[in-house]
Parts: structure tokens; C-alpha cells; sequence
């Protein structure tokens, strides 16, 4: 379908009539554009990020789901040329997580990552857990023997586990590999994790311990999640935003959304007519 056919609303006209009333939003996003170069991949997006419950984004391939995603945790900055305007606050310390004064890498400790593929690192299970952690310079072992099992149990993975914590990661299922990541990205203790596309590669039964494992998290760290499972969206998110070519299209509660969305382009995408 043509760019045309599903006009994406004037700047500052945004659905979001069910979610601007928001209360104590982890985070705020406000006017972010993005540029690969000259490339502006991200047009003035403004949402607030939900504290300890999951935010979907949802939208065509290349509508610029992932690359909004990114900023979050200032993985572009590993890309040459590239650049941010606008904000994206997080509270309570009021800190621009895209702000020049700020050092990415301070930033990816706070905020986690789980990728579309698992990435385990090709060492042990324990110690691809206990990475963040070591980086950071902490050297007890008793410390993280427990942070070890902590992160385990909080990606349902410890019971599976834990008379092999010293084998290989990659000896793992599909499933588990990307639990595996979970717990490492759980670990640093952190306060948002953001999943792209975590279930893309994994089959129906691993699909549905992701997601159990998702749903559980809200209780301890504010989640953002980029799928193209409209199912999924639905069952998981508690809020949730459609993206259309870079830009915002219409942000609410996910069951507002799923059942009367207030944008015909957030219709005719869920409801199949364009992809």
C-alpha cells in the first residue's frame, strides 16, 4: 500500500487520547527525530514509556520500530553519522538518555537489550550471566554465585539449569539460549529492558515461555517490545504504539487499540489490509 493510502496525521496530531493522562511515566519521549547521515529515519515522536508495565511497538517492516527502539539504550552511537534531536527523559532523575553530556555506555547499564536473535557469548552459562556484572568490576564469587541464580529464576531458566551452570551457552535450546540473554540482561539489574522481535526465531512452545517470562517481568522492570505479532501485541502489552514511516501514528492502552483504535491506518494495519 502506497505511502498515500495510509497518511500518517500532521505533527503534533497523534492519537493518544487513552494515554495522555499517564501517571509517573518511566520515561517521556519528546520530538525525537533520528538520522542515519542524511537520512532522517525517525520523525518528532512524542509518548510517554509506562513504568513496570510493557509498551508494544508495532508496524510495518522498516517503519522505524527498531530503530526507535535503539535510542533507548544509544546503540546507534556504534554507527558513524548518525544523530538524535528531541529528548527522552528518564525519571525519576529527570536524565536525556540522548543528551550529549551523557555517556552511552552508563546508559546500557541501566537499560537492558534482548535481541531478535539469541547471543549468548560463547562461554559458560554462568558466566555469560555474571558479564554485565564483571565489567562493572565486582569480583566476589559468593556475590555472583547469587546473582547467578537471582537472574536465572527471574528468566524461569534456573530449575533447567542449574546443574550445568559451567557448560557451554551454546548448548542450549533456541528457547533457553534467549532466556539465557534475558537473565544476562536482568542480572545489572535494570531499570527498562527492550526486546526486538525476541520470539521471530523460535517455535510455538518457546514463543509462549517468552511470553509468560514477559508478562512476569512488569512486576520488576518497565518492558518495551518491538513485534510484528499482532497476537502477541495484544496478549502481552498493557500499552501500545503504531509506527508508520518514522513517525507516531497513534499511541493508547493496547486494548484500546486491539478493539477501537482511533486512526483508520492503525485499523487496516491490525486488521491485515497492509503490511
Amino acid at each position: 500500500m502506497s505511502a498515500e493510502a495510509v497518511a500518517a496525521p500532521a505533527a503534533g496530531t497523534v492519537a493518544m487520547e487513552g494515554a495522555t493522562g499517564l501517571a509517573n511515566p518511566r520515561a517521556v519521549v519528546e520530538n525525537l527525530s533520528f538520522y542515519y547521515g542524511s537520512t532522517q529515519a525517525l520523525k518528532k515522536i512524542s509518548m510517554p514509556i509506562a513504568d513496570r508495565l510493557v509498551t508494544a511497538l508495532i508496524g510495518p517492516s522498516g517503519c522505524g520500530k527498531s530503530t526507535f527502539l535503539r535510542c533507548f539504550n544509544r546503540m546507534h552511537d556504534l554507527i558513524a553519522g548518525t544523530r538524535y534531536e528531541g529528548s527522552i527523559t528518564l525519571n525519576p532523575e529527570k536524565i536525556d538518555l540522548v543528551g550529549r553530556s551523557v555517556d552511552p555506555i552508563d546508559v546500557r547499564m541501566r537499560i537492558g537489550m534482548v535481541f531478535q536473535k539469541a547471543n549468548p557469548f560463547p562461554t559458560s552459562i554462568a558466566d555469560n550471566v555474571t558479564y554485565g556484572l564483571r565489567l562493572r568490576g565486582q569480583a566476589n564469587r559468593s556475590l555472583l554465585a547469587e546473582a547467578v541464580e537471582k537472574a536465572l529464576r527471574g528468566a524461569a531458566l534456573w530449575d533447567e539449569v542449574k546443574d550445568r551452570l559451567n557448560a557451554p551457552a551454546q548448548a542450549l535450546s533456541g528457547g533457553q539460549m534467549q532466556r539465557l540473554c534475558i537473565a544476562r540482561a536482568l542480572a545489572t539489574n535494570p531499570e527498562m529492558i527492550l526486546f526486538d522481535e525476541p520470539t521471530s526465531a523460535l517455535d510455538p512452545i518457546a514463543t509462549a515461555k517468552i511470553e509468560e517470562l514477559i508478562a512476569t517481568l512488569r512486576e520488576q522492570v518497565t518492558v518495551l517490545i518491538v513485534t510484528h505479532n499482532m497476537q502477541q501485541a495484544a496478549r502481552i502489552s498493557d500499552y501500545t504504539a503504531f509506527m508508520y514511516l518514522g513517525e507516531l501514528i497513534e499511541f493508547d492502552t493496547a486494548a484500546k487499540i486491539f478493539t477501537n483504535p482511533a486512526r483508520k491506518a492503525t485499523e487496516d494495519y491490525i486488521t491485515g489490509r497492509y503490511g
